[in-house]
């Protein structure tokens, strides 16, 4: 009887709020981000090629989501080239290979901090391009912080000068240009996130599958160690391909844009701190400053300017222009760093409020906004 009573007795449900279930979605992300410009950096200790990774990279997502790739086939065909084009370039093939190539040259914080970290300062220098104006207040400011931190972290190795670190870094700034095309391009589809990674991912995988198999490529998968198999399968496939664009668009409906890009920023930090244990790395006076200055600056960027809507109070994203409801946080699942990492990311890889489709009367660009690291 007694013990009836107390199975009786209601159990209190730990129920958790809205936004605590964001966060933690959002610190996931972050760990994938981080993981992602780690993993650049153990690649070349490691038994894979950059073949192999990329393998596990691009094909992973599309078996663990062939049934619903296979749902949106007609909205993936109906995609135009050129938008096509821009997302394949930027976050899939030249991007993974670049990334990773740099990160066996330089160091993980190099990856974390300058993949993402330049990615505003690209995307802004598109947006002017196109005659969208310069940008203005925090963000201006935001940029040329971004700028000072990356030339504080690779002056160190110019005098005297460091070949394979300025050749990494340069590799580096290569990869963030390209994400920040990914960026763009990912605006000018009509696709949710879960389109995105096949739109990305089935070209990608073709083209390395390709380049692998006519020798342009060498790829060692049939003799590597099974732990480096697996630990790049989840890493680089479950990670970054899957995980981080899907976490990152939840994390945004629950928290918000700028909230979760915010704390997103914070990944340079967060690789810095990992790579101590779990790769021996010791930061250095240059990246002890070059990192702070590079992740002020993105949260700076990605600040969302106070300006009023007169006519209907529409909310806006980081340029200030009115974002359509749900849009910007469906796609930003899939522009962060990494990822692919990084990719991008990924990166992953910027699953933020991206560059939103511009009125008449602003003239100042979008400055997307863009998690550290993918």
């Amino acid at each position: 009887m007694v013990a009836r009573e107390i199975r009786a007795v209601p159990h209190p449900r730990l129920r958790l709020s809205p936004q605590a279930v964001g966060m933690a979605a959002l610190l996931l992300t972050v760990s994938v981000w981080a993981a992602f410009a780690l993993s650049a950096r153990a690649l070349s200790a490691s038994t894979l090629l950059p073949a192999d990774a990329a393998l596990l990279r691009f094909g992973v997502p599309l078996v663990v989501l062939a049934p619903a790739l296979w749902r949106r086939r007609h909205a993936l065909a109906a995609v135009r080239p050129g938008p096509a084009a821009k997302i394949v370039c930027g976050a899939g093939v030249p991007f993974f290979l670049a990334a990773m190539f740099g990160g066996s040259l330089t160091s993980a914080a190099f990856v974390g901090a300058i993949v993402p970290g330049m990615v505003p300062l690209f995307v802004s220098a598109l947006m002017v391009a196109r005659g969208r104006g310069l940008p203005r207040g925090t963000q201006s400011t935001g940029l040329v912080l971004i700028a000072v931190g990356v030339v504080a972290l690779v002056s160190r190795y110019a005098v005297p000068f460091d070949t394979d670190v300025m050749l990494g870094s340069g590799t580096l700034l290569v990869a963030s240009g390209l994400w920040a095309l990914y960026t763009v391009g990912l605006r000018e589809v009509d696709l949710d996130p879960v389109g995105s990674i096949g739109l990305l991912c089935l070209p990608s995988f073709v083209i390395i599958a390709l380049l692998a198999l006519i020798g342009v490529l060498p790829t060692g998968m049939a003799h590597a160690a099974a732990g480096d198999v697996l630990l790049f399968l989840v890493v680089q496939g479950l990670g970054v391909g899957l995980c981080a664009g899907l976490l990152y668009a939840f994390a945004i409906r629950r928290l918000g844009a700028e909230r979760a890009s915010v704390v997103g920023s914070l990944s340079p930090v967060a690789v810095v701190l990992l790579a101590i244990p779990l790769l021996g790395e010791r930061p250095t006076p240059a990246v002890l400053v070059g990192v702070p200055l590079i992740t002020a600056g993105v949260v700076l960027a990605n600040r969302k300017p106070r300006r009023a809507t007169a006519a209907d109070g529409a909310d806006t994203t980081s340029a200030g222009t009115p974002a359509r409801s749900g849009e910007a946080s469906a796609r930003a699942g899939e522009a962060s760093p990494p990822a692919a990492a990084p990719p991008a990311s990924a990166t992953g890889p910027s699953p933020r409020a991206l560059p939103s489709p511009r009125t008449a009367s602003d003239s100042r660009p979008a400055v997307a906004k863009v998690p550290t690291d993918a």
